[in-house]
């Protein structure tokens, strides 16, 4: 029997329509994000993400990741300019259309992508599709109108609430006021830059070493910021395992603990590990727990790079009988993860009101959780990267008036002089994304994208019972 010949999975794309099949994934993977609320990690896996985004060779696998990030972090702005620019409002389930519209109009008003790619290939993958090929002359207009009015589109599209769903843009207005929630809005509208956390346990001379060779600059946090498109792989330190990479923000909150040499300290929810790391390279002893399997496997890997040893649990911490009673916690709780907007923009689209609500009532299960595996006398820090007050100040104020198991220890001004500015009338930690501002880490000539960290909070507790 003749066999046929094998052929690629890739087949080259003729030269009118080389990118469509890139513009076809974005708008098929935007179609996953916003109206399945899948994230954006899960589309893109290498492994298991999307088949249209499986079948791409990587560049144009990174162009459809760049496409898509810009699409979810300008959505509420595409919105309004698409809106705008259409004599009239496209059927709702003409789903299809509009998310393609979506993918095209970023690219004309967020990428340096020439503007007749962005529209002509646009029109094709509608004319390609039965359930779109109607609406292709349509497309083709409104798209071409904003390419031709971008500066006046972009002018209109300027105010702060279009940053957000409108349930997001409330609920930070109402927590924070006008002022700050237009600067978070201004700073979620960048990409940003790369944090790394030095080890702990590198001398002063091995740190300043190591970031001069990063060309890094030193946060007043004590994290290193790059501005590098290098793969991280090939940065200076990493197969020596001197660094990991973790946002500034994120940081924190291990160091809330104070001294931790010689303590046995629980991370709960722990993956993938940086916060681990910082415990160990201070000299605790460590039990890393954590629900994902997945997840344990990034933390193993990581602490494998870093050559660091902790003891490694999967299991749910309602159901995790320890053997023993932990001197410290770290919770860092299952949460909204609006904190980290400007890196997961999928975030604002895939999460919902009702699910800040349900995590603020697991949130508080799981601290009433970490005070059983305290020892008397033992701290807990309860940390998460929600930028709702609901997730973070409403709850600790609801345990300090009710519990009898957790006392409630305000951070005060001086037991950390370099996080003095974050800590607030609370007592407690709350970081927003419009934090570190660009003028205060080396003056004008840095742009805005150069400042910012995570938004994050962290409370400080003490387990009732010391000395019995």
């Amino acid at each position: 029997m003749n066999r046929q010949p094998t052929t690629s999975r890739y087949q080259p794309e003729p030269r009118q329509r080389v990118g469509l099949a890139a513009r076809k994934a974005a708008a098929a993977m935007l179609e996953r994000v916003v109206d399945r609320h899948q994230t954006f990690d899960t589309i893109t896996n290498e492994k298991s993400g999307h088949g249209s985004y499986q079948a791409l060779i990587a560049k144009d696998r990174a162009l459809v990741r760049a496409i898509l990030l810009t699409a979810l972090r300008h959505r509420g702005r595409l919105e309004f300019v698409l809106l705008g620019a259409l004599d009239r409002k496209p059927p709702q389930k003409a789903r299809h259309l509009l998310h393609t519209l979506h993918v095209a109009a970023a690219q004309i008003l967020y990428m340096d992508v020439p503007d007749s790619a962005a529209v002509n290939l646009a029109v094709t993958a509608l004319r390609d599709d039965r359930r779109s090929s109607r609406f292709a002359a349509m497309a083709n207009a409104v798209l071409r109108r904003i390419s031709r009015e971008k500066e006046a589109f972009l002018e209109k599209a300027h105010a702060w609430q279009l940053a957000f769903p409108k349930w997001l843009a409330d609920l930070i207005r109402r927590d924070y006021g006008q002022e700050k929630a237009a600067a978070i809005a201004a700073m979620i509208a960048e990409e940003p830059l790369l944090d790394l956390t030095l080890r702990g346990d590198l001398s002063r001379e091995n740190r300043d070493k190591l970031v001069k060779e990063l060309q890094g600059t030193r946060l007043p946090t004590g994290s290193v910021r790059l501005d590098t498109s290098t793969p991280i792989e090939k940065l200076p330190g990493f197969d020596e395992g001197a660094w990991w990479v973790q946002d500034a923000a994120s940081a924190l909150p291990a160091r809330l603990l104070g001294p931790v040499d010689g303590l046995h300290i629980a991370d709960l929810c722990a993956a993938p590990g940086g916060k681990t790391a910082q415990l160990v390279t201070s000299g605790a002893q460590v039990t890393s727990v954590d629900i994902s399997s997945a997840r344990l496997t990034r933390l193993k890997q990581n602490l494998i790079r870093l050559n660091l040893a902790a003891d490694v649990v999967k299991a749910d911490i309602f159901e995790w009988q320890s053997d023993r009673k932990f001197d410290a916690i770290l919770l860092d709780a299952p949460c909204s993860s609006t904190g980290t907007m400007r890196r997961h923009p999928d975030v604002m689209w895939v999460k919902t009101a009702e699910d800040t609500a349900e995590l603020a009532i697991l949130q508080r299960r799981m601290i009433s959780r970490s005070a059983e595996l305290l020892k008397p006398g033992g701290t807990l820090i309860y940390a998460n990267c929600s930028l709702l007050k609901q997730e973070g100040e409403d709850i600790v104020a609801d345990i300090t008036k009710s519990s009898f198991e957790l006392e409630f220890i305000p951070l005060k001004a001086g037991e950390h002089k370099d996080l003095e500015q974050f800590i607030n009338k609370q007592g407690t930690l709350r970081t927003l994304p419009s934090d570190l501002p660009a003028k205060e880490l080396g003056g004008a000539d840095l742009d805005i994208r150069s400042g910012g960290m995570d938004g994050f909070f962290a409370a400080r507790f003490r387990k009732s019972g010391a000395g019995k």
